[in-house]
């Protein structure tokens, strides 16, 4: 059984509102091509709710009403239903969402269409360390569905790159790579062992991080612990500042090189080097297959042949493929 983690679909009125390329609203291109592929089970989701991947001017993804996203989620439900073999969905959250978000969150898990979430790797720049997301990665660790941490419309870093293949490509690959990462650092995996987070992108560069991130959180050339902040010349000494006027510093996971090997990575980098340094890493049980398709139109066959090809025996392969996802989603015990 193949089974592809990450897919997108969008209504088609969603269309006439905002840019996006044609597959994305091409139902039945998608699971055609998925027929031929011999792709069983797609998860599709959208990263922006009922929002714009693309910027646009006035559009702020963080800011849509719950019955907005209710009436979104309710057509990706009637699509899932009219498709109960070839479907199933992932529930949008923003991370730092209210209580009222949150709570619409969870009534939509309810359905059985969906079987886990799909969150950004940050929010207007920032990153999931904050103590804001402590109530999203709580719902998340009670709900036991695993969530796919996708990079959001605007990167970190690329406010002012006009050419969208760049902030597509390169741009979100790096918002994921940071987000994955602050994750590790902030102890979110220590305090819900319960997560089971994926990092869309083949989770950017996570599998370069492990040391890095050991060097991050106990730094030996600062004496084995943190470099002092750097305030503006205008600040007084940190020491006569109140400690209420200070900012509070995060505290590092005692082990986050352990916490990013414990994370998922998708498939959907078109890189045989770049998945091969993820089976090495984080190894063929922690990859899912994922084609981010639609809207990226590599041949689904030459993905597929790709794990075929990986330095990995052939019961590790068929993981990827679809053993990995089964488990994690829990597909056999769901209608």
């Amino acid at each position: 059984m193949i089974i592809d983690i990450h897919g997108h679909l969008s209504p088609p009125e969603a269309a006439k509102r905002f840019p996006m390329p044609p597959s994305l609203t091409d139902v039945d291109g998608m699971l055609a091509a998925r027929a031929r592929a011999g792709i069983d089970l797609t998860i599709i989701g959208s990263p922006v709710g009922a929002g714009a991947m693309a910027r646009v001017p006035g559009v702020d993804n963080y800011k849509q009403p719950r019955d907005r996203l209710r009436g979104f989620h309710t057509w990706m439900s009637g699509l899932i239903s009219s498709f109960p073999d070839q479907l199933r969905g992932y529930v949008y959250a923003n991370p730092f969402g209210d209580d009222d978000h949150l709570e619409g969150v969870r009534e939509t898990l309810a359905d059985p269409a969906f079987v886990g979430l799909i969150t950004t790797s940050s929010v207007h720049g920032e990153l999931l360390g904050s103590p804001r997301a402590d109530s999203f990665f709580a719902l998340a660790a009670e709900a036991k569905v695993p969530v796919l941490v996708h990079a959001p419309a605007e990167p970190i870093g690329t406010e002012g790159v006009d050419t969208i293949g760049f902030v597509e490509q390169i741009g979100r690959f790096g918002d994921v790579t940071l987000g994955m990462a602050m994750i590790a650092f902030a102890g979110w995996l220590d305090k819900y062992p319960g997560l089971r987070l994926i990092g869309a992108t083949g989770g950017g560069a996570m599998a370069l991080l492990p040391e890095r991130l050991q060097t991050a959180a106990r730094p030996r050339h600062w004496g084995g612990g943190a470099p002092p902040s750097a305030p503006s010349a205008s600040d007084p000494p940190a020491s006569d500042r109140p400690a209420s006027d200070r900012p509070a510093a995060l505290v590092p996971s005692a082990d986050p090189a352990a916490a990013l090997q414990r994370m998922y990575v998708d498939t959907s980098p078109f890189s045989p080097a770049h998945l091969s340094l993820n089976a090495e890493v984080l190894g063929p049980e922690r990859m899912l297959f994922g084609s981010d398709s639609p809207p990226l139109s590599a041949p689904l066959e030459d993905l597929i042949r790709m794990i075929e090809k990986l330095p990995v025996d052939k019961a590790s392969q068929q993981l990827i493929l679809g053993g990995n996802a089964e488990a994690l989603f829990d597909l056999r015990s769901r209608p």
